[in-house]
């Protein structure tokens, strides 16, 4: 599969009671090229202490991968360096690494966590592992399983905590614990039902099942990710009225011409692109959100929400991370979803001094505009690792 892209997603919920997720899930794209590291680390036991192992484990894996050692070497060399319990005579933390080249060749090194998930053509595929037993005087635990294989298009990667298959445990229908084959077949249900849901939503909606598994009060850290390798899926976001009056058909045209989803920020650019379609700007009152205003819908375009706060709401959740709500999610975490759920992502940023709002002398709302959208392009392409384009108009 040459000239791969992949969608890289993960969701996770801790265990209750505590203050800081004991898994660790990182990813880090490799500079100047198309190769994406995700680690998944889960710490012994939870809370603090099992968030600084976890977190350790998963960057001495990134950082050992991008010093060019292979998945099973880097993980050798982890597993032969972390900490071992003393009583239990098992290392302090256990992980998943999956290294993917610009080529779409796969790369997976398991210590010890839930086997990972290869859905190909709707079905569950094993590839070819290799186990590689290394010598240690401390732990009973000293097997690593190697996987290599070509992805293609449409091939979909699921890794996760033991979180997952042990949730349930001690409940009347999954006494032994959800499992594998539970956490399998609800992968390939979920996928049967929505084929091209991206790797956040399968993520989350697995996550989701095994909370559900432990009656909503879960009794480890959930953590799941997951890769899905497929054409990208773009996405136009129109803020600010274009410089001349005179390109708002411009604006409109390529809104209209572009095959992808659309959204329009700001009251102004709204009018605009309505007044061009011939249709009207709805305001959507059916929610109410303090500190959002609401958002509205014009026919022909996908969301449409008010400007400078919302997309200053937006690149406050996408530096934070935030998990956007399965249900009533306010308009800023909608376009995060859109945002996330998309692979290209074009800004068509409008320079039009708003009168009504400030002296043409003092563009004041203009460079907070171009300003957020540029820290909202960094942010998306350094932690989500999206393709942006701006563009002033």
């Amino acid at each position: 599969m040459h000239r791969s892209f992949f969608d890289v997603g993960y969701y996770q919920v801790m265990k209750k009671g505590e203050s800081a997720p004991g898994d660790a899930f990182m990813t880090r794209k490799a500079e100047g090229r198309n190769r994406v590291i995700s680690v998944l680390s889960d710490g012994l036991g939870s809370g603090i202490r099992a968030n600084v192992l976890s977190s350790l484990t998963a960057t001495m894996a990134i950082r050992s991968i991008e010093s060019n050692l292979s998945p099973r070497k880097t993980a050798e060399l982890i597993s032969r360096t972390l900490p071992v319990c003393s009583i239990r005579k098992i290392s302090y933390s256990t992980f998943t690494i999956v290294d993917v080249d610009e080529r779409g060749m796969v790369q997976i090194a398991e210590y010890d966590n839930p086997r990972f998930v290869l859905i190909r053509d709707g079905r569950i595929e094993e590839p070819e592992s290799e186990e590689f037993v290394f010598e240690t005087a401390n732990t009973k635990r000293n097997v690593i399983i190697s996987t290599r294989f070509q992805a293609r298009s449409g091939d979909r990667l699921v890794f996760f905590s033991d979180g997952v298959t042990q949730s349930g445990l001690g409940m009347k229908t999954t006494p032994l614990g959800w499992g594998d084959e539970g956490a399998r077949s609800f992968i390939l249900k979920t996928l049967d039902k929505d084929p091209r849901q991206s790797s956040n939503q399968l993520a989350s909606a697995l996550v989701r099942e095994s909370l559900k598994q432990d009656a909503y009060s879960p009794r480890d850290d959930i953590t799941c990710g997951s890769l899905y390798f497929r054409k990208p899926r773009k996405l136009m976001i129109a803020t600010g009225p274009p410089y001349n009056r005179d390109r708002d058909k411009n604006l409109v045209g390529m809104l209209k011409g572009f095959d992808g989803r659309t959204i329009v920020s700001g009251g102004t650019t709204a009018n605009i692109v309505a007044r061009e379609l011939g249709a009207e700007v709805q305001v959507d009152l059916t929610g109410n959100f303090e500190s959002i205003p609401p958002s509205s819908r014009i026919e022909g375009i996908d969301f449409v929400s008010e400007g400078i706060i919302t997309m200053s709401k937006v690149f406050e959740y996408l530096k934070a991370e935030h998990q956007v709500p399965l249900v009533h999610p306010d308009p800023a975490e909608k376009i995060v979803e859109e945002m996330l759920n998309s692979d290209i992502i074009q800004f068509l940023v409008g320079t039009r001094i708003n009168e009504a709002h400030q002296d043409p002398n003092m563009p004041v709302e203009l460079e907070i505009r171009r300003n957020l959208i540029k820290n909202i392009a960094a942010t998306l392409k350094e932690k989500y690792f999206k393709e942006v384009i701006i563009n002033f108009i």
